[in-house]
Formats: structure tokens, C-alpha cells, sequence
């Protein structure tokens, strides 16, 4: 197991989530709340943090219940429990806001929900291919969904059985992180509880959406930045769906990456534009009174 980047945090009920704290202390923009996607955890943003610790920005990246180095939570690890643990770190470690959300992936849902819940806190979101609870609606995406469910539980069971473990090498690092990030990974790769754990939430996709779903729209006066991996064409029919929240808000923004894949545009190479989403959403709330 690599070392330990960041601190374990008592969230309560004899509960510890791993998290990582990134940036200058006397930063005065917003905290950075970091959601990583599916089968990810803290390891996922190493890059980014550190390009938004250099732009001067605070973040904080962690793993959710089960994965990385946290401890497990309550079932179902679903959208609303995944929400719940997130106001416990940040009330453990004492932050109130505001707050930039920033989610990758199927992590989109869990930041609308947590943005619908505590809309005091709440300066902007960063979605970087992000799913939303509209595409999960959506036949393709449904499918898509289900497929990916048992595929993780099939994963999962390969972790069980240390099938992965030797091929953490070559296949463990799919953004391309360098340093401790990439070890992480290779380590999570192969790790049984983590992939366990990250089925499990895989398996309460639907549910998470939701959940996401029937707590309200985004606030459109909430700056919302996209960004997404490959061009703008339309060679990715849930690009619609992912621009959406951007084109809802008075202070939306797209960026789509056009050299980028689903996992390497958080890599170092990438991220400089993710970053530039933070920024958008900082500077446009200024001028917005939410």
C-alpha cells in the first residue's frame, strides 16, 4: 500500500474518510470540492490539485466510504448517503463555504444533490464529463448504465480473486498521473475492497440519479462551467446532455478537449482547463448575487 497522502477524518458513528487538503491556507476563493467518478477516489485529481493549488485555489479531494483508504458506509451507497458523508467531512473539518463543486463523471449526480441540499454553500459547479440525471434517463444511457453495473460487478469479483493485481502495471493508471497519484492507483486497481465497494455505487447509478433528480434543478444563477473530453461534434450523443447545465445557467461556459479521453483529461496535461473552469465560475459569481 503507498504511503498516506492527506489525513483520515472522524466523520462520526466510528467512521474515517481519507481526505486531502490541497492549496494555500489563506486562499480567499471558495474550497474546491473534488468528486471523483466511478471506481476513482482522491488519487483521480493529484494533477488537478496541484494546478489549482499553483493558480492559488484550496481543494480538498477524498475518498468516499469503501474506496481508497475510508472506511465503509451504510448501505445502499447511493446518491443520498454518498451526500450525507460529504456535509459530514466537510462539518469535521470545519468548513462551511462557499464552495465550488467539481464532479467527474458519475460524480455530476452526487454534486447536483449536494448542491440542491445546501444551496447557502454554494458559489458554482465545474462538471467535467459529467453524467446528469437527464442522460440517465435516456434509453442509451440506461442501457448503458446496466451494462456498466454488471460489468463493475464482474470487475469487482476479479479484484476478490487478485486477478488484477499483476496487470496494475500496465493497465492501473488509465488518466496517466504521475508520482504518488499513480501509485495510488495501481494500488486501487488491484485492492478488493475498494473495487468492491465502487461496484456498489455503480450498482445505485439509477437510484443516485434519482435522487438527484427529484431534489430540484440548479439554481441558474449558479456560474456553471463544462468541460468535456473530445470535440463538440456529435460523435458523443450524451454531449447534449452534459452541455445542458451550462447552457441553463445566466453564467455558463464549455470546454471540450478535443486530444482528451473520459480518464486523461485529469492529467497534468489536462487540467489547466478545469482550472480555467474553477476560475470561471469564481469570477462570474462575483458579479451574480446568489
Amino acid at each position: 500500500m503507498p504511503d498516506l497522502r492527506g489525513r483520515l477524518i472522524d466523520i462520526g458513528a466510528a467512521r474515517r474518510l481519507h481526505a486531502v487538503l490541497a492549496g494555500p491556507a489563506a486562499s480567499p476563493d471558495p474550497l474546491v470540492i473534488l468528486e471523483a467518478g466511478a471506481f476513482g477516489f482522491s488519487a483521480d485529481w493529484a494533477a488537478v490539485q496541484d494546478a489549482l493549488a499553483a493558480a492559488g485555489f484550496r481543494s480538498l479531494a477524498y475518498d468516499r466510504a469503501g474506496l481508497g483508504r475510508s472506511d465503509p458506509g451504510p448501505s445502499p451507497r447511493d446518491g443520498l448517503n454518498v451526500v450525507q458523508d460529504v456535509e459530514a467531512l466537510l462539518a469535521a473539518l470545519g468548513e462551511a463555504g462557499p464552495l465550488i463543486l467539481c464532479g467527474h463523471s458519475m460524480a455530476g449526480l452526487h454534486v447536483r444533490l449536494f448542491a440542491t441540499r445546501n444551496p447557502a454553500r454554494i458559489v458554482g459547479l465545474v462538471l467535467v464529463d459529467a453524467a446528469t440525471p437527464e442522460a440517465t434517463d435516456s434509453g442509451l444511457m440506461s442501457t448503458a448504465v446496466d451494462q456498466f453495473g454488471h460489468l463493475a460487478q464482474a470487475f469487482a469479483w476479479g479484484a476478490g480473486t487478485g486477478l488484477f493485481k499483476p496487470l496494475a502495471g500496465m493497465l492501473g493508471n488509465p488518466i496517466g498521473l504521475e508520482g504518488s497519484g499513480a501509485d495510488e492507483k495501481r494500488w486501487a486497481f488491484g485492492d478488493a475492497g475498494h473495487n468492491q465497494a465502487a461496484a456498489e455505487e455503480v450498482k445505485h447509478w439509477s437510484q443516485a440519479a434519482r435522487q438527484a433528480r427529484e431534489a430540484g434543478e440548479l439554481n441558474a444563477d449558479w456560474p456553471v462551467a463544462v468541460v468535456t473530453a473530445g470535440g463538440p461534434d456529435g460523435a458523443n450523443p450524451m454531449k447534449g446532455f452534459q452541455i445542458a447545465p451550462a447552457q441553463a445557467s445566466r453564467a455558463g461556459a464549455v470546454e471540450h478537449l478535443a486530444g482528451a479521453s473520459h480518464a486523461t483529461m485529469l492529467n497534468a496535461t489536462y487540467a489547466p482547463a478545469i482550472v480555467r473552469g474553477v476560475q470561471h465560475v469564481r469570477d462570474q459569481a462575483r458579479t451574480v448575487k446568489i
